[in-house]
């Protein structure tokens, strides 16, 4: 593989790897930055700690298992370990990061 397009390649999977994690981060921060009523709920950590940590790791995880890969396979199965690397990376940010999506428990209350 030429130098060229190995730096083309780093740079298309950091891209992508930066776009997913956007992609999983914004429908699950919305809450939080919104605050829900009156903004009660309103937590800004999702913005300045969540999101850089989400972001760099979706630039790195598929730039260091395409790195890895790419030393002992071919180039396209190097390109596949990365997607899937990025795919395993997205689900696990969803199964593990929830960030509050309801307002506080004392709002459910039965009886008041």
């Amino acid at each position: 593989m030429k130098p060229e397009d190995e730096r083309q390649a780093r740079y298309f999977f950091a891209g992508l790897g930066a776009v997913t994690g956007l992609a999983v981060w914004v429908p699950r921060a919305a809450f939080s930055i919104d605050g829900g009523f009156e903004g009660h709920a309103r937590d800004l950590s999702v913005v300045f700690v969540d999101l850089p940590l989400i972001l760099l790791g979706g630039v790195l995880v598929p730039l260091i298992s395409w790195a890895l890969a790419i030393r002992r396979v071919p180039p396209w199965a190097g390109a596949v370990a990365a997607l899937a690397a990025l795919a395993l990376g997205a689900w696990g940010l969803t199964e593990w990061w929830t960030p509050r999506q309801h307002p506080d428990p004392g709002y459910d209350i039965p009886g008041m």
